[in-house]
C-alpha cells in the first residue's frame, strides 16, 4: 500500500473547515480525492458516507434532488462545478447549517472560473489551490527525489510508479483526457485535432515569450481563437502563464508572456525541464501565500529591450521581493541577474543551478544554490 504523502494545504483546509466551505482546485489527478479522504479520516468521518461525486450517476442524481447524506456532519462534493446550479445548491447546504456541517468543494478546473453571475457566494467559503507534488512534500531534500520528479513529473501516479515509461503513457492519457473531456466542458465547439496539436506544440517554446501570432500562424485560426483556447488551457490546469515585471525601466519588455507545463514530462530540452520546474515549485510558493495569508504575490519574469533576462520575479504589492534565474549548470553568476539585483539593492537573488551541491553567497550578496533549495518553496 502506498504510503500517504502530507499534502502542504493540509493545516490551512483544517482551520477554514469549520468556520467557512472550503473550495480545492486544481489538476485533474492531482491527489484532491486521495486529499479529501484523509481529511475524512482525521475528521474520524466514513468517506463513503461524506463523498458525493458529479462524474458518478447515482451521486449525480442526489446532487440534483439536492438529497444529501444526514448521517454525517463532513460533506465532499466533487466535480460540482459541471452542475449548473451548483453555485444555488452549496450556498442553500452553507445557509441552512451554518457552521454545523463542514463542506468540501472539488473541482479539476478553476472553480473560480465558474463563480462569475448567479448567486454570490462572496463570505462563505475560503479557496484553495491543491497542486501535483512539490519537493517538500516528498520528504527530506535528496538528489534522487529532484532527479526523480524531474524524470517523471510532479503528478502523484507517475511519480510513485517510479518508472518513465509508465509516465510516457500516463502524461499521453492524461493530454487526451483533458481535451476530450475538460476542454470540452468549458468550449462548446473545439477542433479536438487543432487543440492536440496545439497542446503538442507548446513545451517548444517553455521558458521563452510566447508568440500567440506564432500559434495563429500554425493552426491557421483566428488570433482570438488561440488567445482563447490557451486560456482554456490554462483554465484546466495544464500550462500556467507568468507575465513581464516592468519595474521602473522604460526599456522592459511589457506584453508577452512566458508559460510552464504542470506535466513538464512534455518539455524534452533539459535546461527548459529544470526551468519548468522551478516555475512551479515558485507557482505553488506564490499560490500559497495568496490562498493562506492573502498577500498580494506575483511571479513574473524580467526582460527588457537590452535582451537582458532574469528567468524569475516574485513581487508583492507590485514590489520585487525575490529574483531567481535557473541555469542546468553553474559557471558564473548571470549578467542579467547581476544588473537587476544591482537596480535594487536589498531586494534577494538566487541562481539556482541543477548540477551545483554547495550554497554560498557571492560579494554581489547573490545566492547561488543548487536542487537543494528547491525543498525551501
Amino acid at each position: 500500500m502506498t504510503t500517504y504523502k502530507a499534502r502542504s494545504i493540509t493545516t490551512a483546509v483544517q482551520h477554514d473547515l469549520p468556520r467557512k466551505m472550503v473550495f480545492i482546485a486544481g489538476p485533474r489527478q492531482a491527489g484532491k480525492t486521495t486529499f479529501a479522504r484523509r481529511l475524512c479520516t482525521i475528521e474520524g468521518k466514513d468517506y463513503k458516507k461524506s463523498y458525493l461525486n458529479w462524474d458518478v450517476a447515482a451521486h449525480r442524481s442526489m446532487i440534483i434532488r439536492e438529497e444529501f447524506p444526514s448521517e454525517t456532519d463532513f460533506l465532499i462534493l466533487d466535480e460540482i462545478h459541471k452542475y449548473r446550479r451548483w453555485r444555488q445548491v452549496v450556498k442553500g447546504l452553507y445557509d441552512a447549517m451554518p457552521g454545523e456541517r463542514k463542506i468540501l468543494v472539488t473541482g479539476s478546473a478553476r472553480l473560480d472560473y465558474y463563480r462569475h453571475g448567479g448567486d454570490s457566494l462572496q463570505g462563505r467559503y475560503r479557496f484553495h489551490r491543491l497542486l501535483p507534488f512539490c519537493c517538500k512534500e516528498l520528504g527530506d531534500p535528496k538528489r534522487s527525489i529532484a532527479e526523480q520528479l524531474l524524470r517523471l513529473g510532479p503528478f502523484p501516479e507517475p511519480f510513485l510508479s517510479g518508472s518513465e515509461k509508465e509516465a510516457r503513457i500516463w502524461s499521453r492519457d492524461y493530454r487526451i483526457r483533458l481535451v476530450e473531456e475538460d476542454l470540452r466542458g468549458l468550449e462548446k465547439v473545439i477542433d479536438t485535432g487543432l487543440m492536440e496539436k496545439l497542446a503538442m506544440l507548446l513545451p517548444e517554446s517553455v521558458g521563452s515569450p510566447l508568440s500567440l501570432n506564432g500559434l495563429k500562424e500554425d493552426l491557421q485560426v483566428a488570433h482570438q481563437t488561440v488567445s482563447r483556447w490557451v486560456k482554456v488551457l490554462e483554465t484546466v490546469y495544464m500550462i500556467f502563464r507568468i507575465y513581464p515585471f516592468t519595474g521602473s525601466s522604460a526599456r522592459s519588455v511589457k506584453k508577452k508572456a512566458k508559460h510552464y507545463h504542470f506535466d513538464w514530462t512534455t518539455v524534452t530540452d533539459p535546461g527548459a525541464r529544470f526551468e519548468n520546474m522551478v516555475a512551479f515549485h515558485l507557482l505553488a510558493w506564490c499560490w500559497r501565500q495568496q490562498d493562506e495569508e492573502g498577500r498580494n504575490i506575483e511571479l513574473r519574469y524580467y526582460r527588457d529591450m537590452d535582451r537582458r533576462e532574469v528567468d524569475f520575479v516574485i513581487t508583492e504589492d507590485e514590489r520585487p521581493i525575490h529574483f531567481i534565474d535557473v541555469k542546468t549548470s553553474h559557471r558564473e553568476v548571470s549578467p542579467s541577474l547581476r544588473y537587476l539585483s544591482g537596480r535594487f539593492p536589498g531586494t534577494p537573488a538566487r541562481q539556482v543551478a541543477l548540477d551545483f551541491d554547495d550554497d554560498r553567497v557571492t560579494r554581489e550578496r547573490i545566492r547561488i544554490c543548487g536542487w537543494k533549495s528547491l525543498w525551501e518553496w
